[in-house]
């Protein structure tokens, strides 16, 4: 998963977009990783994509109102860039909306980098609404956007 979104970090930065332009999270991948909260796509054993999916609302985006309990989050997803084009982020995003349907969750729910626009229409063609988007200037993340899982 680390060297999926280092690749990612480097293509980013090659389009001159400052997102996630730090070392992985090392820490917070394996513990999301003993939490069975990280998945792989794999073609013939090679990752080519990964998300995280869970239950955790970050606090200083999703409020009480937004019933943070009624959706699962989807965090650090990244596609191999020559995986890129051919489906596999829309078909995580579907995996992740049946998922928490399953659950009884009634949304899918991310936050994308605020000045990332090629993201955010990105998601809305996978069927996210902008909800909001929040500036706090120790995240680079804010813009919320979600979708029903139904």
């Amino acid at each position: 998963m680390e060297s999926l979104l280092i690749e990612v970090s480097e293509w980013l930065a090659s389009r001159g977009i400052d997102q996630w332009q730090f070392p992985p999270h090392r820490d917070r991948i394996t513990a999301a990783l003993h939490r069975g909260e990280v998945f792989l796509a794999e073609v013939e054993g090679r990752p080519i994509a990964t998300l995280q999916l869970d239950n955790h609302a970050d606090p200083e985006f999703w409020t009480a109102v937004d019933e943070p309990g009624n959706a699962l989050y989807v965090h650090r997803m990244a596609v191999a860039r020559d995986f890129a084009g051919f489906g596999v982020g829309g078909a995580l995003l579907r995996w992740a909306s049946d998922r928490a349907a399953l659950m009884g969750k009634a949304w899918l729910r991310l936050d994308a980098w605020k000045d990332n626009l090629g993201l955010h229409r990105y998601y809305e063609s996978q069927g996210f609404t902008l909800i909001r988007v929040i500036n706090l200037p120790h995240r680079g993340s804010g813009a919320l956007f979600q979708r029903p899982t139904r």
